[in-house]
């Protein structure tokens, strides 16, 4: 037991912090209660924090494009911009920069590092695989080349043709896949595909078809461009003719029907590209310029003058000279009996001479009018044993086969494109699809 004045002195210590927590919890209170009638009137007592300022992001580059016009020299385009006294360094990489080789048209983009006047980078695209930056540095400008990325995909085009494939592949529900330019470079190519079947000049009739698996590129800056033909089918009088782009281990590329047999052949149906046929194979005809009926042994295509005409198969050049009706004529000696005759020419390619061989797809002359002609076209004679033929209806022959260790390889990728060429109607442009079901092969009727 404590002693009486422990005691009272433990007695006194707690009625003392006792007091001081009420004082607190009065002062705390009193706070509280002046707070919020300050905050109901909207007036501190104190400074407010204003909002927190945002960081200030310096501009690092500015840009500007600009064209180069038909008539000025890019020295003047650079002056416009500030870039009086551009020079090269002296140790600048040759070939990425050359004013002289640079055509109007082309896109400049001058950059600006912040505020300055003069440009310290200008771009523009050597090439769609690359753009060139020149950098200024001190002793002059430094071209640099820098390569543009491109992915691939394919997308699928098909329709029905009524008049001839480029209007057919004209359709404005092609755009959202490839642009006119690119589906003009489309139709070409799908007619240098099947050039040993089909001669879309005069072949193709209304009701034909076209299904063609096209390589849409697209770069890095979200352009697109037309790559490669990857398949195709078309339907041409009633048969169906079907090409899938094989690659062998060994590099080369060509064209393959289902059954793995090359599209090539001995002979090409049409010498020229860019072609519109005048006059088709027939028997006789008037002659435009003599005014009587006489035989017509051959197929007019007409092409602008000077369209480089190609040798149809392989062969030996066993005339090179003026003819008088023919003009400038080309005459071909092939195997198994075969010549080829190319008349009207404008000139000869440049070196060719009697007896000298030819390769198919050579250039040897170029379209033009001379002899008996009214206008510039090529006039083309496919002979056996000296009669005229219509080379569309000549057995040429099968195509080699793909080799058969690469057979398995072959029928996978074949397996693919068929597959996206039969793909989801959403794969497709141009409308609903001409044909349905298994179609028959070349050679067989509907």
């Amino acid at each position: 037991m404590l002693p009486r004045t422990d005691l009272r002195s433990n007695m006194r210590a707690d009625r003392l912090a006792g007091l001081k927590t009420l004082a607190a919890f009065a002062l705390a209170a009193t706070i509280l209660v002046a707070a919020g009638a300050y905050a109901a009137a909207g007036d501190w007592p104190w400074r407010k924090a204003g909002p927190t300022p945002l960081p200030q992001v310096a501009v690092l580059f500015s840009e500007r494009l600009d064209t180069l016009r038909r008539g000025e020299s890019v020295s003047q385009l650079f002056a416009r911009q500030g870039l009086d006294d551009f020079a090269l360094a002296p140790d600048a990489t040759g070939g990425l920069f050359e004013p002289r080789r640079l055509r109007a048209g082309l896109v400049f983009s001058f950059q600006r590092r912040g505020d300055d006047s003069i440009p310290s980078r200008v771009y523009f695209r050597s090439s769609p695989e690359q753009r060139v930056a020149l950098i200024r540095a001190d002793g002059g400008w430094h071209p640099v080349a820098e390569p543009i990325r491109w992915t691939s995909e394919p997308v699928v085009l098909q329709g029905a043709i009524t008049s001839s494939l480029y209007e057919a592949l004209n359709d404005p529900s092609f755009d959202s896949l490839l642009v006119a330019e690119d589906r003009i470079r489309l139709a070409w190519d799908l007619a240098d595909v099947f050039a040993w079947q089909v001669d879309f000049s005069r072949d193709v009739r209304a009701g034909d078809a076209f299904r063609v698996i096209a390589e849409r590129l697209i770069s890095e800056d979200g352009e697109t461009r037309f790559g490669r033909v990857l398949a195709g089918e078309v339907l041409v009088g009633g048969v169906r003719y079907t090409a899938y782009r094989w690659t062998s281990p060994d590099g080369e590329t060509g064209f393959y029907d289902a059954d793995g047999r090359s599209l090539r052949r001995a002979f090409l149906l049409a010498p020229v590209q860019f072609r519109r046929i005048s006059s088709s194979l027939n028997r006789a005809r008037r002659h435009p310029i003599l005014g009587v009926v006489r035989r017509h042994e051959g197929i007019d295509y007409a092409a602008d003058a000077g369209t480089p005409v190609m040798a149809a198969g392989e062969g030996v050049v066993v005339r090179r000279e003026w003819t008088g009706g023919y003009g400038n004529l080309v005459e071909l000696r092939h195997k198994n009996g075969i010549t080829t005759r190319y008349g009207h020419l404008k000139g000869f390619a440049k070196g060719l001479a009697t007896g000298q061989k030819v390769g198919q797809g050579d250039v040897i002359g170029f379209v033009g009018s001379t002899g008996m002609a009214t206008g510039p076209h090529l006039h083309y004679e496919f002979r056996m044993n000296g009669v005229s033929r219509n080379p569309g209806s000549v057995d040429l022959g099968s195509g080699e086969p793909v080799a058969l260790t690469e057979r398995a390889e072959f029928e996978s990728e074949r397996n693919r494109l068929t597959l996206l060429l039969n793909g989801a109607p959403s794969t497709y442009a141009g409308g609903p699809p001409a044909w349905s079901g298994t179609l028959p092969s070349a050679g067989a009727s509907f």
